[in-house]
C-alpha cells in the first residue's frame, strides 16, 4: 500500500468530523423545555424547583447577564430504544470556543438531588445503559447566565459585563436543542480510538516505521467504514486498529501520572457567590465520573471550595465525602485557597496552610503533604520554610512555565527558601493546568521534560476548570488508551501523592534552586487594586493586633477570647487572597466586595482590640490615658504589647522657611530640605555626617508613566513603560499645616496631596499621601534616589527578607524590573544604609547609575509603586481616592528596616483607664528575634501560642519570657500547633525564661501550657 500520508491524515480529519462524530448519535428525540428566570440573585434550591415555568423553544433567547433561570426538561424514552444507551444532550446556548467562561448548569431531579453539571464541552446527561423503553424523564437545570467577558473573540477589552449594576438585562444566550438520544458506543469509541492515533501519529517522527504502521492501520479502519452506514460498521473498522493500540510501549517510555483536576478560580471573571455554585457542578461531574471509571481519580484543592460544598449542598458534599474515603477524590494542597504568595504577610501565609490543612484533617482524617498552586504569579523566598513548618514536605505549580524571558531550568528540582527549608517541587513539563489528554500535549511533554535521563516520570493535571466541569470521559477514555500503547508515554491515573513518592524515589537528589520562584510575567499584580491591597494589609494587622490584645486580657482579666469570631475573620481575609482577587485581576463586582468586605472585617477588629484593651485597662471613667502599642519592636528587644502613659515619639518638629523657597525639617538627628517644588533635595545624617539624597536629585518624586501592555491589562505592567514618563513638579500649594509641610499637585484629571513631617526623636521623614485618581493607563510611582552604592537590596518577604541585585548583569536580574516587598526595601553600603517602609503597596523597582564627573558615585534609586488604571477586566480600576504612607529611614540598618516596617502598620490606640501601666505579655531580649504572632491555642485550651522568628539574616540567641500567668515550659510546634518531638527544646535561662537559638529567618512556634 502506498496511500500518501497526508492524503490519510486530511482523509481522517474529513471522515471524523463529516461522518464518524455525527453518528455517535444515531437517534435522537426533543424533550419538552420550560424556563423560569429569577430576577434576582440566586434563589435555594427548593424555590427553583417550585417556581412556574413557561415553555421555551429552541433559538429562544434568555438569560440576563449574571442572571439564573430554571429549565424544567420533561420526556419520554421511545419504546423502540429499549436495550440501547440513552444520554440527554443539553445545550444551554453553549459555543465551543473555549470550554468554560460562559453559562452553564446543575441538573436536577425533581426532588433536588444533583444528577450532573453541564458545560460547552461536557453537556451529556446519562439516562439508562440500556434503557427498557418508555422511561420518563424530569429534571431540573439551575442554569447560570454569566458573561463571556471575550465573546467577541478580541482578548482585553474593556466591558461593563464584571458588575452586576452596569452589565444591564439583554439576555446573553439562545437556546440551544435538548434532546434525547441513543449513544452507540462502539462509534463513540471509534472516535477515540481515530482520535488517539492521530494525533499520536502527528507527534512521531515521519520517517519512523511506527508512525506509518499506524497510518496504514487508520486507512485500513476507513476503508472499511461504510461512511452511508457508520453504525452497522464501526466495529469492523474499530478491529482494524486493535493491532497498533495493542502494541506496548518502551520499557523507557516517559511515565505521566494523570490526576483528575479542575482548576477553579475562587473569583475571577465571576464574583464569589458564582464559584460557590461552579464548585457544586464541578464536584457533581467528577463524583458521577469516579463512580463510572474504577480507575479515575480527581484531586480538588482549595478547603475553602469543599467548605463551600458542605455549606450550600450537602447532598453533592456527601457524595464528595464517599469518594475521598475510597480515595477517589482526592483533597491536595492543605491551604484555606490557592492564594497569591508574594503579597499575603507572614502570619497569612502560615494561615492559609492552618486552616486549610486543618479542615482536611477534621473532615476527612486526612493529613495532605503537599502546597497545590498550579497558577499563582510566581513564589516568595519565605514558602518552602512554612510548607515546612506545616507538615508538607512538596510542592507542585505550573505558572512558571508562563515566564516570558528565562525558560525555567528544572521541572523537578528541590526549592531551598530563604532559612535553608527545602521543599521537593515538581512543575509539569506538559505546561498546562487544563490538560486534555491530547497526542500534542502530552508529546510536548515527553519533549519538554528537562530531567530526561535521571528522571522518568511527570504529573499533568487533566480536565476543564473556570466553569468546564472538570474532567470528561473522552479525556479518560484517551488516557486509558495511553496506559502502555508504543510511542506514547504511559499514562496512569492516581493521587498527587502517589506521583510524589513515585518522583522522589527514583530522584532522591535532584538539583537546587535558592530563592524566590519569580515569574516574569504578570508582575503589575502588586499594585492593580490598590483599595483591595489596603485592605488586605490592613486586615492582617488588626488580626495580629486582636490576636495580641483578645490574649493578653484573657490571659489578665475575665475577658472571654473570641475564637469563632477570630477564625471567620481570618478565613475570610485568607479567601480573599486568592491568587485572582489581592492580586487586582478580577472584575469590578469582586473588588467593589472586597472592599465593603475589609470595611466590615476592619469594624469587627477594632471592636475586639477596643474590647480587649477596655478590659486591661480598667474603669474608663478614671482618666488616665494609657497608650497601647502592638509594634513589638524596641531598640532593646521584641515586647508583645504593652501600654503606659508616655506618649508615644513625642510630636513632631515643625517646618520653618527655607532659604529659596520651601522649608526645612530638623530634629538634631536628622535635616530635611524640601524645596519650592515640594520635594526633597536634602536628607542630611546628622550622625553619619552624610547626605541621603543623590547630589542633583530631589527624593519624593512622583512620577507618571504611560502604561499600555501588549496584553493582560490588570496582570501586567512591560519594560517598556520606562521608556517614557513625566515628572510631576508643578506645585499648587506649598504650606505649613501644624508640624507638616503639605504639598499640593494636580495633574491630569488628578490630584494629590502629602503631608511630610519629621517626628521629635526619630530618624526617619514621614510621608503621607493622597491621590484622587482619574487617569486611565497610567502608572504612578514614587521615587527616591539615594545616594548608596548598593550592588543588592533587601525586600521583606514572609519570616524574614530576600535579596536581590541592583544591576541588570543577566537576563534573569533584567527581567525582575518589577518586585514586591512587604513593609520595607533596605539597602547598604558598608557603614551606612537606608530604608524605605510603607504601610499599603507592595510593587516597587530599584535601579542604579553611576554619575558622571569628579563625584562618579552611584545612584541607587528606589521607586514605590501606587496605582494603576488598566481597564480589563474593571474599567474603573482604582478611580477614586487613595492613601499611602511611606517612611524614609537613612541610616538604617537591617534592624531598624524591620522595626519601622513594624510601626508604620501598627498603630498606637489610646483607652482611658485607671490601671497602671501594662506590662508586654511576652518580652524578647534580641532585637533580631522577632515576634509574628501571640494567641492561644486554637483547641480553647487556653495554652499561650507564640510564633517567632530571626529576621536579621544571622544567628540568634534570645531568651523569651511570659508575664502574667504561670507558663509552663514551652514546647516547640509546627503551625497547627502539635508538638515536634525532634525540635531542640528551649532551655531555662538565667533570670527567668527559656533560651531559644535560631538559624537565619528561622521561624519558630512556641505552645505555654498554663501552669
Amino acid at each position: 500500500m502506498h496511500d500518501d500520508r497526508k492524503l490519510v491524515e486530511g482523509r481522517l480529519e474529513r471522515v471524523l468530523r463529516e461522518r464518524i462524530r455525527p453518528a455517535i448519535h444515531p437517534a435522537t428525540t426533543p424533550l419538552d423545555v420550560e424556563i423560569w428566570s429569577t430576577p434576582g440573585e440566586p434563589v435555594p434550591v427548593a424555590d427553583g424547583l417550585a417556581a412556574p415555568t413557561r415553555p421555551i423553544t429552541a433559538g429562544t433567547a434568555w438569560g440576563a447577564p449574571w442572571g439564573t433561570s430554571w429549565f424544567k426538561v420533561t420526556g419520554t424514552v421511545p419504546a423502540e430504544w429499549a436495550g440501547r444507551t440513552v444520554e440527554a444532550v443539553l445545550d444551554l446556548g453553549f459555543t465551543t470556543r473555549q470550554p468554560g467562561f460562559q453559562c452553564e448548569g446543575l441538573v436536577h431531579l425533581p426532588d433536588g438531588t444533583p444528577v450532573k453539571g453541564i458545560h460547552p464541552l461536557n453537556s451529556q446527561v446519562r439516562v439508562g445503559s440500556p434503557v427498557a423503553g418508555g422511561e420518563e424523564v424530569h429534571w431540573r437545570i439551575e442554569a447560570a447566565s454569566n458573561p463571556d467577558l471575550e465573546a467577541s473573540g478580541v482578548p482585553f477589552q474593556p466591558t461593563l459585563l464584571g458588575e452586576k449594576a452596569t452589565a444591564g438585562d439583554a439576555p446573553l444566550y439562545v437556546l440551544g436543542e435538548m434532546r434525547l438520544a441513543v449513544l452507540d458506543e462502539t462509534v463513540w469509541n471509534l472516535v477515540v480510538d481515530l482520535e488517539v492515533l492521530g494525533e499520536l501519529m502527528a507527534e512521531l517522527p515521519v520517517d519512523g516505521a511506527r508512525r506509518w504502521e499506524i497510518l496504514r492501520a487508520v486507512s485500513r479502519s476507513l476503508d472499511a467504514l461504510d461512511l452511508q452506514d457508520v453504525n452497522a460498521t464501526a466495529a469492523a473498522a474499530r478491529d482494524e486498529l486493535a493491532g497498533v493500540l495493542a502494541a506496548p510501549a518502551a520499557p523507557t517510555a516517559h511515565r505521566i501520572t494523570a490526576v483528575g483536576h479542575a482548576h477553579i478560580d475562587s473569583a475571577w471573571l465571576w464574583p464569589l457567590r458564582e464559584t460557590v455554585r461552579k464548585v457544586a457542578r464541578t464536584a457533581s461531574n467528577m463524583t458521577a465520573l469516579i463512580e463510572d471509571d474504577p480507575d479515575f481519580v480527581f484531586a480538588m484543592s482549595q478547603a475553602q471550595q469543599f467548605a463551600w460544598i458542605k455549606e450550600h449542598r450537602p447532598e453533592v458534599y456527601a457524595r464528595v465525602k464517599k469518594a475521598v474515603a475510597d480515595g477517589r477524590f482526592v483533597p491536595a494542597g492543605g491551604m484555606w485557597v490557592e492564594s497569591d504568595t508574594n503579597m499575603p504577610g507572614s502570619e497569612a501565609m502560615a494561615r492559609q496552610f492552618v486552616y486549610g490543612k486543618r479542615f482536611f484533617l477534621e473532615e476527612f482524617g486526612l493529613e495532605t503533604d503537599e502546597a497545590w498552586l498550579p497558577d499563582t504569579f510566581g513564589f516568595a523566598a519565605g514558602l518552602p520554610q512554612i510548607i515546612r513548618a506545616a507538615g508538607a514536605t512538596r510542592l507542585l505549580t505550573q505558572k512558571i512555565s508562563w515566564s516570558k524571558t528565562n525558560p525555567f531550568p528544572h521541572h523537578t528540582f528541590s526549592w531551598e527558601g530563604i532559612d535553608g527549608s527545602r521543599v521537593f517541587t515538581h512543575f509539569p513539563p506538559v505546561d498546562t493546568y487544563n490538560c486534555e489528554m491530547t497526542g500534542a500535549q502530552l508529546a510536548h511533554a515527553v519533549r519538554n521534560f528537562k530531567e530526561k535521563g535521571v528522571a522518568t516520570r511527570s504529573l499533568a493535571p487533566t480536565g476543564f476548570g473556570d466553569g468546564g466541569g472538570g474532567t470528561t470521559r473522552e479525556m479518560v477514555a484517551r488516557a486509558a488508551r495511553m496506559r502502555d500503547l508504543e510511542g506514547a508515554p504511559k499514562v496512569d491515573w492516581a493521587a498527587p501523592a502517589d506521583f510524589f513518592a513515585e518522583a522522589e524515589a527514583e530522584y532522591p537528589d535532584p538539583p537546587v534552586w535558592v530563592g524566590e520562584l519569580y515569574l516574569e510575567l504578570h508582575r503589575a499584580t502588586l499594585t492593580s487594586q490598590a483599595g483591595t491591597k489596603r485592605g488586605n494589609r490592613r486586615s492582617e494587622s488588626l488580626l495580629t493586633q486582636a490576636e495580641l490584645w483578645a490574649t493578653t486580657a484573657a490571659v489578665r482579666t475575665e475577658y472571654t477570647y473570641p475564637y469563632e469570631q477570630l477564625e471567620a475573620i481570618w478565613k475570610t481575609v485568607l479567601l480573599h487572597q486568592f491568587h485572582d482577587i489581592l492580586p487586582g485581576s478580577s472584575i469590578a463586582w469582586v473588588h467593589r466586595e472586597a472592599r465593603e468586605t475589609y470595611a466590615r472585617i476592619a469594624e469587627e477588629l477594632q471592636d475586639i482590640i477596643g474590647q480587649a484593651q477596655s478590659a486591661l485597662a480598667g474603669d474608663p471613667s478614671g482618666g488616665r490615658e494609657l497608650v497601647f502599642n502592638s509594634a513589638p519592636h524596641t531598640r532593646r528587644g521584641i515586647r508583645a504589647g504593652g501600654a503606659s502613659a508616655r506618649p508615644g515619639d513625642g510630636g513632631a518638629v515643625t517646618p520653618v522657611p527655607r532659604e529659596g523657597g520651601g522649608y526645612v525639617l530638623d530634629n538634631g538627628l536628622l535635616r530635611v530640605e524640601i524645596d519650592a517644588r515640594g520635594l526633597v533635595v536634602s536628607v542630611y545624617d546628622r550622625a553619619a555626617r552624610r547626605e541621603a539624597v543623590a547630589p542633583g536629585e530631589a527624593a519624593n518624586l512622583l512620577q507618571l508613566h504611560p502604561d499600555f501592555p501588549n496584553q493582560w491589562d490588570a496582570w501586567d505592567v512591560d519594560s517598556f513603560y520606562r521608556n517614557t514618563g513625566s515628572d510631576l513638579t508643578q506645585v499648587k500649594d506649598l504650606s505649613v499645616e501644624g508640624s507638616s509641610v503639605r504639598v499640593e499637585r494636580v495633574f491630569g484629571d488628578s490630584y494629590v496631596a502629602q503631608l511630610l513631617s519629621v517626628p521629635a526623636d526619630a530618624k526617619r521623614l514621614d510621608i503621607d499621601t493622597l491621590v484622587d485618581w482619574h487617569e486611565t493607563e497610567r502608572f504612578l510611582k514614587l521615587s527616591f534616589p539615594l545616594d548608596v552604592k548598593a550592588d543588592r537590596y533587601a525586600s521583606e518577604t514572609q519570616f524574614g527578607h530576600v535579596y536581590r541585585p541592583t544591576h541588570q548583569n543577566t537576563s534573569w536580574e533584567w527581567a525582575k524590573f518589577e518586585a514586591c516587598n512587604h513593609r520595607f526595601v533596605h539597602l547598604e553600603e558598608p557603614g551606612w544604609g537606608a530604608a524605605l517602609v510603607n504601610d499599603a503597596t507592595y510593587g516597587h523597582d530599584v535601579t542604579r547609575t553611576v554619575r558622571d564627573g569628579a563625584d562618579a558615585g552611584t545612584t541607587t534609586t528606589v521607586r514605590a509603586s501606587l496605582l494603576r488604571a488598566p481597564r480589563y477586566p474593571d474599567p474603573e480600576t482604582d478611580q477614586g481616592v487613595h492613601r499611602f504612607r511611606h517612611a524614609l529611614v537613612p541610616g538604617a540598618t537591617i534592624g531598624d528596616a524591620v522595626r519601622e516596617g513594624a510601626r508604620i502598620n501598627l498603630p498606637e490606640h489610646t483607652v482611658t483607664g485607671t490601671a497602671a501601666d501594662i506590662a508586654p505579655l511576652v518580652t524578647v531580649d534580641d532585637e533580631a528575634v522577632v515576634i509574628s504572632a501571640v494567641k492561644q491555642a486554637d483547641d480553647r485550651s487556653g495554652d499561650l501560642v507564640v510564633r517567632l522568628y530571626e529576621a536579621h539574616g544571622g544567628r540568634a540567641t534570645a531568651t523569651v519570657r511570659v508575664d502574667g500567668f504561670a507558663a509552663e515550659r514551652p514546647v516547640p510546634t509546627d503551625l497547627l500547633e502539635r508538638p515536634l518531638a525532634d525540635a531542640p527544646q528551649p532551655a531555662v535561662a538565667d533570670g527567668g525564661g527559656w533560651s531559644l537559638a535560631l538559624r537565619p529567618f528561622q521561624m519558630v512556634t512556641l505552645r505555654f501550657g498554663r501552669g
